[in-house]
């Protein structure tokens, strides 16, 4: 998955490629600004890295209603992966969480994504290295980029990462889903996909990041 794709997540893709179609996502505006799904639910953007890896910790959130992975923050109408990953698009691979307000909060959406990311790394997270694997909270609404400002500055006056923290808070775009074998890496190819995030580093730099709180 690193520009050149020959790192780990390029020769799982090889090793595990399936035939793909397109998927939709699905918005409206409401009479706040919010994008919200048909039947009230809202909507969250994030960029972590490697969209493999932040799927399955939002599919885990009580409340959280789909999640689908793609491409946004860009110029490059209708992205593919390949050329996401050549770093010329100036997408991000992301992360599109609908989620039902009522049982989870947009700050509670929040506090799982900072605690799946690296977020004092700049254009890179992980193995992965370039602009596309940057990290970033792209909001749909005002009360959203409120929320999303105050907790980057509340996580840097914790001094839990001990450097500051680099992740980018800007205006949500036009969110384009990835091919389907993208979509629940997770589940379809569960061997690969936990080798890539031992491999990457990902998994143990959380682990050492959060263990304290389990003490």
């Amino acid at each position: 998955m690193t520009t050149n794709r020959t790192g780990w997540r390029a020769v799982l893709v090889a090793i595990g490629l399936v035939a793909f179609s397109g998927t939709t996502a699905y918005a409206k505006t409401n009479a706040n600004g919010a994008e919200t799904t048909m039947d009230q639910h809202e909507i969250a953007t994030f960029a972590g890295g490697c969209f493999w890896c932040m799927q399955p910790p939002f599919d885990a959130v009580p409340g959280v209603m789909s999640t689908t992975v793609g491409y946004t923050g860009g110029t490059k109408l209708n992205p593919t992966y390949e050329e996401v990953c050549g770093g010329q698009t100036g997408h991000a691979e992301s992360i599109q969480v609908v989620f039902d307000p009522r049982r989870v909060s947009y700050a509670q959406v929040l506090d799982v994504f900072w605690r799946n990311i690296d977020p004092t790394t700049l254009n890179r997270q992980f193995a992965d290295a370039g602009t596309q694997y940057r990290t970033a909270i792209f909001y749909h609404s005002e009360e959203q980029k409120h929320l999303a400002i105050a907790s980057k500055e509340r996580l840097g006056r914790s001094g839990t990462f001990g450097k500051p923290t680099v992740t980018e808070i800007t205006p949500a775009s036009t969110f384009y889903p990835a091919e389907e074998y993208h979509q629940a890496y997770y589940k379809k190819n569960p061997i690969r996909y936990k080798l890539y995030r031992i491999g990457s580093g990902r998994d143990g730099y959380l682990r050492k990041m959060w263990e304290k709180e389990r003490r």
